[in-house]
């Protein structure tokens, strides 16, 4: 048996080292309402979360001289575009090469090639219409030279009444090139060029907002006189590695010497998709620096709890537990994500508590409902609206199943061995049904708890009335303790991405984008298209954007949306115009907000990290007032707003308090299908119940806020505590069916059974200290919170668990066995 169980977890190790690392955000947010629908839509049809370069530079310079050509050749080469026929720039090898070769880039929008393509799209309109009216201009000055011939006049008089005619077409066409102007915001006298500073600062800058400020609705590509911006939407449905190396290759990119600027100019590159791949590494050193912490303190806690020789027989059987389960998730191809970080230490603590049971002489039928009970209180984690909460509960019942059954075969197998090699039949005898030799190897100081127990007796209703009123404090104030659920202060602060994401924000007065998914058979409907362009307009205004201020200040700004690729046409325009319209709009540019066949398209705004309570109050009202036409849905969609509604899901304390509630009652039918009565079933949740508000009480006290981890504490309480709770209670029924009287029999239990309650508490405990070694903030926060609150249930559990145990028989008086002499 030892042999088969070491042969599994050695192959199981092996396995646990190619597991591979994600710090995907959509272990953060939940995909299966509305918004994640239309989260997906959008990113299939329009492309990932942006990776963004902020090019750091005076405006200006930066548009105005030979520094736009290489802004221009950068963003090919994050698209992976290379001319036909022609070498990437620095070659296949290059950065360039790479992501052309690797084609991971759905589109990239940035300064230089929207300024080339309004060129392209400028020139190209202006030499059509300039054939278009020169042709005119000639068959006027032929007719008019006809007419006039027709009528007599002299070929003098004839073909100066088709100059004239010739004349007049050409004053209506400059009549026409100024109207294009004005819909430009340009002057232009002639051809436009990339080069040409007159044309590429009234393309770019509002003269009347300064000098120096580019207009207000191009502020996702020139958000300040001082800086600009590249937006590169990676391809929907990447794997974590292909995403990795696509963030690695635009860095190399920004930092080949081609793209230099010459106007001393620098580039970061920042964005989600940025700090998801910081934070990969991160994780895969957290592990292994968590893995040893915790075998170093599991060892440390052992070692001066107990005296026996097969002391850290418990550690043995966590590690193996640990390789078990990772193995497990490298077979089924399961990332390593924060969640399952979180549970290495957990385990490495509950693996340890069962052993710890097992070896200290508790019935294996007892440890197994103590276990079973464990496993279904962690269920209710499967209720979180968060991905990575859900994976932690699964990890964790896995988790329980596979300590226990290590601990009855590999385990007991050890215990096997060793009574044979003492040589004593007796032993053997022992050490198969459990050793019973760790408790009376316990350190610990004897505690005189007689007198104490004896009090509790006498005064139990006391007792109860007063835990009571402490967990309805801690109910009452359980909607005031904060949740912490921003991604850049869930990770480490030192890390570079973070950094730059702030710079981001300062720089650019965003740092996130919501979208408006609007999906309808025909797009094109002139009704539609002045609906989104007036839903746009009055969401940017009531958040405090206008052209005259720009984005300072202002909750929302402008992102490249359909109504921004021209103007809304008139209420007697048609379909048929508005598709010329849009058929007029290089590919380019139209990609972004429109899809090929016109039945989706997206109203884009960008938005400025704050609190996730103030982000879904705009979110709320921007929902409040969607109110598309008929025929048409709208949908808010995108990170900010899944981390939003999960954040809200989370903070609710009524879901909370149902989640709690759940818990208990699965916990409670759990123990009433092994003991078959509701008694035995209820008695032990009572001080658990109890334990979700002292826990609440105490988190609120110590002010240490929850996040996406911690916000499911009360499953936690539950499910750990409630291993505490029944294995007391068992021993309290297996001594009073002996025939002691109540205040012996909870002497005899704490003796013997509490003893090894209170060093598995210690050990639980150790696990989740553990995290508090951890640099990623959520894991480490999760470790405090998760330390106190445990204490806290484990001595409330031990303190009030009497009282609770003698009301109940109080209440329902049992048969007594006859009492029978049994040695102390």
């Amino acid at each position: 048996m030892l042999l088969v169980a070491v042969l599994v977890v050695v192959a199981c190790a092996a396995l646990a080292t190619r597991l591979s690392v994600s710090a995907s955000t959509g272990s953060l947010v939940g995909g299966g309402s509305d918004a994640g629908r239309a989260t997906a839509v959008a990113k299939a049809k329009f492309g990932d979360d942006a990776v963004y370069v902020l090019v750091r530079q005076d405006l200006p310079r930066l548009v105005m001289t030979s520094d736009l050509n290489r802004l221009l050749g950068l963003e090919g080469c994050l698209a992976g575009n290379v001319p036909e026929g022609a070498s990437p720039p620095g070659g296949a090898g290059s950065p360039c090469g790479r992501l052309a070769a690797l084609k991971p880039v759905h589109v990239v929008y940035g300064p230089g090639t929207f300024i080339n393509s309004s060129v392209t799209e400028l020139t190209k309109q202006l030499q059509g219409r300039t054939r278009e009216r020169a042709a005119q201009a000639d068959r006027a000055r032929v007719a008019a030279e006809r007419l006039a011939r027709a009528d007599g006049a002299s070929s003098a008089e004839a073909k100066r009444l088709g100059k004239q005619a010739e004349k007049l077409v050409y004053t209506q066409f400059a009549g026409e090139l100024l109207a294009m102007n004005a819909k430009y915001g340009l002057n232009l006298t002639g051809a436009p060029k990339l080069n040409d500073p007159d044309f590429v600062y009234q393309l770019v800058f509002d003269p009347s907002r300064g000098e120096r400020t580019p207009k207000a609705r191009f502020a996702y590509l020139f958000p300040s006189s001082e800086s600009a911006l590249i937006s590169v939407r990676l391809k929907a449905g990447l794997s974590d590695d292909e995403r990795a190396r696509a963030v690695e290759e635009v860095r190399a990119a920004v930092r080949m010497p081609e793209w230099s600027l010459d106007g001393g100019g620098t580039y970061v590159v920042t964005g989600v998709p940025v700090l998801a791949e910081e934070l990969s590494g991160v994780l895969a050193g957290s592990t292994l620096r968590l893995l040893l912490v915790g075998v170093a303190v599991m060892a440390l806690v052992l070692a001066l709890l107990f005296r026996a020789r097969l002391r850290l027989l418990p550690l043995g059987i966590a590690l193996g537990t640990v390789a078990v389960v990772f193995g497990g998730m490298a077979l089924l191809g399961l990332p390593l994500t924060m969640a399952s970080i979180a549970v290495l230490p957990v385990l490495l603590g509950l693996a340890v508590d069962y052993a710890i049971q097992y070896q200290a002489g508790n019935r294996l039928r007892v440890i197994a409902t103590a276990a079973l009970a464990t496993a279904v209180g962690f269920l209710i984690l499967l209720f979180s609206p968060v991905p990575m909460v859900r994976g932690f509960g699964a990890l964790l019942v896995v988790g329980v199943g596979v300590a226990l059954l290590l601990t009855v075969t590999a385990g007991a197998a050890v215990l096997a061995l060793a009574g044979r090699r003492r040589s004593s039949r007796g032993a053997l005898a022992r050490s198969l049904r459990g050793a019973g030799d760790l408790v009376d190897s316990v350190r610990l100081p004897r505690m005189r708890s007689g007198r104490a127990l004896r009090w509790v007796v006498a005064n139990a209703r006391a007792v109860l009335v007063a835990a009571a009123l402490l967990a309805v404090c801690g109910w009452a104030l359980d909607s005031r303790i904060a949740i912490q659920s921003e991604l850049p202060k869930l990770v480490p602060q030192s890390l570079a991405a973070v950094q730059d994401l702030d710079a981001l924000q300062a720089e650019t007065g965003t740092a996130g984008e919501i979208d408006v998914l609007v999906e309808g058979a025909d797009l094109t409907d002139p009704k539609v298209v002045r609906w989104m362009r007036d839903y746009q307009s009055s969401a940017l205004l009531r958040q405090g954007y206008s052209a005259e201020r720009g984005c300072a200040g202002a909750t929302l700004c402008p992102a490249l949306s359909l109504p921004d690729l021209f103007r809304t046409p008139e209420l007697s325009a048609t379909r048929e115009q508005v598709r010329a319209l849009l058929d007029a709009v290089p590919p380019y540019l139209s990609q972004a907000a429109i899809s090929a066949d016109r039945r989706t398209a997206v109203l884009a705004f960008g938005v400025r990290l704050q609190s996730l309570e103030g982000q879904r109050e705009v979110m709320e009202q921007m929902r409040d007032r969607l109110n598309p036409p008929d025929g048409v849905r709208a949908t808010l969609s995108g990170f900010p707003v899944l981390a939003a509604d999960a954040n809200h899901a989370m903070s609710d304390p009524l879901r909370r308090l149902l989640v709690a509630l759940i818990g208990l009652a699965l916990v409670a039918l759990a123990l009433f299908v092994v003991y078959r009565s509701w008694a035995r079933a209820w008695v032990p949740l009572v001080p658990i119940a109890l334990a979700t508000g002292w826990s609440a009480l105490v988190l609120y006290l110590v002010g240490v806020p929850l996040n996406p981890m911690s916000a499911a504490l009360s499953a936690l309480v539950i499910a750990i505590s409630t291993e505490f709770s029944v294995l007391l209670s068992a021993r309290y029924r297996e001594e009073r069916d002996a025939g002691f009287e109540p205040g012996e029999a909870l002497e005899r239990t704490y003796r013997s059974t509490g003893a090894a309650v209170f060093a598995s508490g210690v050990t639980a405990l150790a696990g989740f200290a553990v995290l508090i070694a951890s640099d990623v903030a959520m894991l480490r926060d999760f470790g405090i919170v998760t330390v106190l609150n445990l204490a806290v249930s484990l001595v409330g559990v031990l303190a009030v668990l009497p009282a609770v145990l003698v009301l109940a028989e109080r209440e329902a008086p049992v048969r007594r066995r006859g009492r029978r002499a049994v040695a102390a």
